[in-house]
């Protein structure tokens, strides 16, 4: 059993050496040539997996150990007979701790009132459902758009795109897609990001060409925006370092790069290769110990609930660190910065929940308490 692995699938070659002979490749470089031969392959997104890719090769299972399958040919696997799995989910708690920690970030910077704020969430499948739940246990007013949603449920929780225009802050959470009622392929274009309320700002996590960037560019260039926080970018490994150096923070397209989500990735797909080859393969991994196992605050009556929330979160996750290591890519040019930007993704560093720390408050403030429960800390009585 051959098996061709993406060599930033975590935990990739232990993993599935317990299935076949395992061959790991960047995921860039995994061709046509490379798969000829291989009876197994798992990708992330970076790997387009088509009909160009797979057509004179043995595949007989593609595994993506990420949430997103628009990198995926799912119908002419269909039709080939080829099985295929992902990991939906599996990334989409970390990329609702990276949305909550900009927004943290945004109100320390002065650009949002976490107190008053309002919030669109676009797109509320795993990841959006998940920022909903985290940002309303802050207190934030969250409205919601998710079309086939609406559809299935007809749930008027889910409103109208044209009515989220006027929060302070919209995130985008939606697959990307070309074509059909629910296209997304440049959803913010120069026309919507216009209909955006004076002054907001733009977070997108999702993919980059969701988003038209030369027209966020010029919205933020002309002050119509006033930020955006963008982790996906429409080029990438290629991103423009023009519009790098226009947002407040930029990442190399590691929201959902917690270690406990890459986990779950890899399990997924693992789980679901030994489903597809009818075996019983017994898969234990030990995490590694959290950076920050343990908090403990003392906090005043009159201390500033954001600055609170701030405090305690920036020292589970800093994502200015983030921040700061992608733009350092400004200085590059040509190969050398795309394989930077595949660098930073490569060599992520473990980057746990924040599940993982032990928070103990001295306070009678039950908000403050609660709060951190929503974002999934273990409060200690």
């Amino acid at each position: 059993m051959k098996i061709v692995i993406d060599e930033n699938v975590l935990l990739g070659k232990e993993t599935f050496s317990l299935i076949g002979e395992v061959t790991s490749v960047p995921g860039r470089g995994i061709s046509a040539q490379v798969v000829k031969d291989a009876d197994i392959l798992v990708v992330r997104s970076v790997t387009e997996v088509d009909e160009q890719l797979l057509k004179n090769s043995n595949v007989k299972f593609v595994g993506s150990a990420t949430a997103g399958i628009d990198h995926v040919d799912v119908e002419y696997l269909e039709n080939k007979g080829i099985g295929f799995s992902s990991a939906p989910g599996s990334n989409s708690n970390s990329v609702a701790e990276y949305v909550i920690t900009a927004l943290l970030l945004l109100d320390r910077k002065g650009k949002i009132s976490l107190e008053e704020m309002s919030l669109g969430v676009i797109g509320v499948g795993n990841v959006g459902s998940k920022v909903v739940k985290k940002a309303e246990g802050l207190g934030i007013k969250v409205l919601q758009n998710d079309p086939p949603r609406f559809r299935e449920t007809k749930n008027d929780v889910f409103r109208e795109l044209d009515e989220l225009m006027g929060c302070d802050v919209i995130t985008l959470h939606v697959p990307l897609s070309y074509s059909g009622v629910d296209k997304t392929f440049n959803l913010f274009d120069e026309r919507r990001i216009h209909k955006m309320k004076q002054g907001s700002v733009l977070i997108n996590t999702a993919r980059g060409k969701v988003v038209e960037e030369s027209a966020l560019k010029s919205s933020l260039g002309q002050g119509d925006l006033s930020g955006a926080i963008l982790d996906v970018w429409a080029e990438e490994p290629d991103i423009d370092k023009e519009l790098l150096e226009m947002v407040d923070i930029g990442t190399s397209h590691i929201a959902g790069y917690s270690y406990d989500g890459k986990v779950k990735g890899t399990r997924m797909v693992f789980d679901a290769i030994c489903e597809f080859l009818s075996i019983d393969k017994e898969w234990k991994v030990e995490l590694p110990p959290p950076e920050v196992p343990y908090i403990e605050e003392t906090i005043s009556e009159t201390e500033n609930f954001a600055e609170i929330m701030a405090d305690v979160v920036f020292r589970v996750y800093d994502i200015k660190k983030d921040d700061g290591k992608l733009r350092e890519i400004l200085n590059l040019e040509g190969k050398e910065k795309r394989d930077y930007f595949d660098g930073l993704r490569a060599n992520y560093h473990i980057r746990r929940e924040f599940f993982n720390t032990c928070l103990k408050l001295n306070t009678e403030n039950d908000r403050l308490k609660n709060s951190f429960r929503a974002l999934s800390f273990n409060v200690l009585d």
